[in-house]
């Protein structure tokens, strides 16, 4: 209850080695604040200074302060309880006296970053810096999030997707996408031939689905949220025709795929096929893809 009443007579200052030089990744943070993060890549160093001062000039008696790199992943059900898969400690000074400011330098050095940086519905995998004053009342905790991607490249195979889907004696369409793995920017090239339409079809949509499961049987949860929708043909279409698709990934919000990540979640992808016909029935394909990261020019 005395941090109600009692504001901390301790001020700590976080800053990273050449964040001005990185680029920065807006993320959402408490109470729907955005907050800049800067961006870290796998095996890079964490650096920087903690500046720790002191309000009033009064003398504060401490014991220890260190500071921590930390990865951990929190499940929105399970609030209270972070599951660190990363914690790298230093100690920054011994139990003492803080009479004045003070700055301490600190380094992680090649930290291995296993897991790409995640905001979702349900979870959210953060690395931060933080740092500690240990105190018998009033102990200090400083956090300064950074955001991390990687780049892991998936196996050469890259089949294109064939398909066909139908209704006896009613419909039988045919679609192909160039392939089944898709960079972040990359395009998704594709076709449609109708073989059979025997009912009338009003019109057609392709969507985008991210499909994000948390948890283990029977805590599991699953949330689907569309990415992108749009409609890819509008009218009957005829026994022959064939529809075009090419949809640009690069201008939607999209994240690489990300498989049992430390046996907390996956993140995967659907392409989703939708004919309605004019009494509004819905048939509809869905088609996995997976999507990866390369390195920016």
């Amino acid at each position: 209850m005395a941090a109600y009443f009692f504001s901390s007579p301790i001020d700590v200052e976080i800053k990273l080695d050449d964040e001005e030089a990185r680029k920065f990744v807006e993320i959402k943070g408490e109470k729907e604040a955005m907050i800049n993060c800067p961006l870290y890549y796998d095996e890079e160093s964490v650096s920087g200074q903690v500046t720790v001062r002191v309000r009033d000039g009064k003398k504060i008696t401490h014991e220890g302060i260190k500071v921590e790199f930390v990865g951990s992943i929190e499940l929105f059900y399970d609030r209270g309880h972070h599951h660190e898969f990363l914690s790298l400690s230093q100690e920054l000074a011994a139990p003492g006296e803080l009479r004045q400011a003070q700055t301490f330098d600190f380094l992680f050095k090649k930290v291995e970053k296993q897991f790409e940086s995640y905001q979702g519905i349900n979870v959210k995998l953060r690395y931060f810096v933080r740092v500690q004053i240990t105190r018998r009342v009033g102990g200090v905790t400083k956090e300064r999030d950074v955001w991390v991607h990687s780049y892991r490249m998936p196996p050469d195979s890259n089949n294109s997707i064939k398909m066909e889907v139908g209704i006896e004696d009613c419909l039988h369409i045919e679609f192909e996408y160039n392939k089944s793995k898709y960079h972040l920017k990359d395009v998704i090239v594709g076709k449609i031939y109708f073989l059979l339409v025997r009912i009338k079809i009003k019109h057609m949509e392709l969507s985008i689905i991210r499909r994000e499961t948390t948890g283990s049987p029977p805590n599991q949860y699953n949330e689907s949220e569309t990415i992108t929708k749009f409609e890819i043909m509008d009218g009957a279409p005829v026994r022959g025709e064939m529809i075009p698709i090419r949809l640009f990934l690069g201008g939607f919000d999209l994240t690489p795929t990300f498989r049992e990540v430390n046996k907390k979640f996956s993140t995967r992808y659907y392409l989703n096929l939708v004919l309605i016909d004019e009494e509004n029935r819905r048939y509809f394909k869905q088609q996995e893809i997976t999507i990866f990261r390369i390195p920016e020019n």
